[in-house]
């Protein structure tokens, strides 16, 4: 089974609690607007990856131990099978491994809709965060794009690592992370509204002139 995958990426704390690896899907039909990740709208197979591969890239990124996995895009559940097919080689991981990481996924369908679509796919990730990005509605609360997107623990462990988060702001002064690898800048986590001409104007003060971004078509 092969997978759409835009990037993904270790450690990323700013999309979840603790050291974490980040996995983003390509393609969304969603497509909400204001949304700083248009690069991951499009299908594109030729950016497709077999899931063991994925996964077996998973386990030597973070050198077999890590906090969690968050799951984003792109969307997710557009790629259901491919998806379902991750969700299992993860939790046969954690089990084999003896680990707790959790499995954070963000979806821009709400919950109400994935329950009678995907209710197998939900009962394998133990967190959800869902709801279409609103760009007007800005929000300080841990881990979103906007205050209309709620966090949904699934699981026992979903609710041991997320209750204290459900209504709080996010804690620390790490909302995104720079991320760069020689060729590309990557933006991991949530800016507030501002931060992405900030940082377009920092580089430019540093002579480095950002050719193309993910947040402009």
């Amino acid at each position: 089974m092969k997978l759409q995958l835009n990037k993904a990426h270790y450690p990323i704390t700013a999309l979840g609690p603790g050291r974490r690896i980040g996995i983003w899907t390509q393609g969304c039909s969603i497509r909400c607007p204001g949304c700083v990740s248009l690069d991951t709208w499009n299908p594109d197979r030729s950016r497709s990856i077999e899931v063991g591969a994925l996964v077996a890239w998973c386990k030597r990124a973070c050198g077999g131990a890590t906090d969690g996995i968050t799951i984003s895009g792109g969307e997710p559940f557009d790629q259901p099978k491919a998806l379902s097919a991750l969700l299992d080689g993860l939790m046969y991981w954690r089990k084999e491994s003896g680990q707790d990481f959790d499995i954070l996924c963000y979806s821009g369908y709400r919950v109400e809709r994935l329950r009678k679509a995907h209710p197998r796919l939900l009962e394998r990730i133990d967190a959800l965060m869902c709801d279409p990005y609103v760009e007007r509605l800005t929000t300080e609360r841990a881990w979103r794009g906007s205050d209309n997107q709620r966090l949904v623990p699934l699981t026992v462990l979903g609710h041991a690592r997320y209750d204290a988060y459900l209504d709080v702001a996010a804690t620390g002064p790490t909302r995104f992370q720079v991320v760069a690898d020689g060729k590309r800048i990557w933006l991991v986590g949530i800016p507030h509204r501002g931060d992405l001409e900030r940082i377009e104007q920092a580089c430019a003060e540093r002579g480095v002139s950002l050719a193309t971004t993910s947040w402009r078509a």
